[in-house]
């Protein structure tokens, strides 16, 4: 498997409203993302934990679905999917609004992941131990479940050549799916009475810490394989969350402010060195760095 990321990173970018066609791969069928985040990556238990552990607990997200009445439990008069009548949930990572430019596009305002730079489209957290198996392997999952990629959308709509080689490699570690993602990617919520105003909150994306807290405390206490929590991991993680004022954390307010309207040109938007390497984002080293490595 070999793709083509420079100018790209489609799979990073909430690319919505600049293509030319509907991008809804998401949100088919019965049980749609309450969210509207495009493209959430679904971190690992052990993954959240080590986001917490690294003092950016602050930017990541809770992911919960709706169903058809009857089939979930009700919250904020919204029926949530549930495994074992409690809600099910992933947890990914925050897509603030940046000044982009992917695609050979103008600097446009586009959600993107809170650790990929606007300049360079790479990702700040790569080659680090922070960096997720589900990026890491991106798209062999997609591959190799049959399942159309990222690469293929940004070709079919602007042309060029990102997936160079769809062979998808054989030592993939995060393709978790049924029982084996329960506890390990996919957790379980033990008391929705808990969740009240939340989805409300997730679905205007008004969410806040302490909301975001709750989530990543059930997904670090949780056990593999289980939908058992032990609640002084998860109180443990919640705290630190709460506690915890990020680079990553502290760019999605400043960019959140900076917005005009999404999609539109982003001349006028703040150096993103000024946003996020001023507050200790790592810098990246720009495609010709790797180039010259390669």
């Amino acid at each position: 498997m070999r793709v083509d990321c420079e100018g790209c990173a489609g799979c990073c970018i909430d690319w919505r409203p600049v293509s030319p066609v509907s991008l809804d791969h998401e949100r088919r069928g019965p049980r749609a993302p309450l969210d509207d985040t495009y493209n959430l990556v679904p971190l690992t238990r052990d993954e959240v934990r080590n986001f917490v552990e690294a003092g950016l607990g602050d930017v990541l997200t809770p992911r919960l679905w709706e169903v058809p009445s009857g089939e979930g439990v009700e919250i904020d008069g919204v029926e949530v999917a549930t495994i074992g009548g409690n809600p099910a949930f992933f947890v990914g990572m925050r897509k603030p609004p940046k000044p982009v430019a992917p695609f050979g596009l103008e600097r446009t305002w586009l959600r993107a992941c809170a650790f990929l730079d606007p300049e360079t489209l790479q990702c700040r957290i790569h080659d680090t131990e922070l960096y997720p198996n589900e990026c890491a392997e991106y798209p062999g999952h997609n591959l190799t479940l049959g399942q159309e990629t990222e690469c293929g959308r940004v070709e079919a709509s602007y042309g060029g050549e990102r997936l160079l080689d769809d062979t998808p490699p054989t030592d993939q570690r995060g393709l978790l799916l049924g029982p084996h993602a329960l506890g390990a990617k996919l957790f379980v919520h033990p008391d929705p009475t808990r969740l009240d105003g939340v989805v409300d909150r997730l679905r205007t994306r008004s969410l806040t810490l302490a909301d975001r807290a709750e989530f990543v405390g059930v997904a670090v206490g949780s056990r593999p394989g289980s939908t058992e929590v032990d609640d002084e991991r998860a109180r443990n993680a919640r705290t630190r969350t709460l506690e915890t004022a990020s680079w990553a954390g502290e760019l999605v307010d400043e960019w959140s402010e900076a917005l005009t309207t999404l999609g539109a040109a982003a001349n006028g938007a703040p150096h993103p060195d000024d946003v996020e390497v001023s507050r200790g984002a790592p810098e990246t080293p720009g495609w010709d760095a790797i180039h010259v490595d390669n």
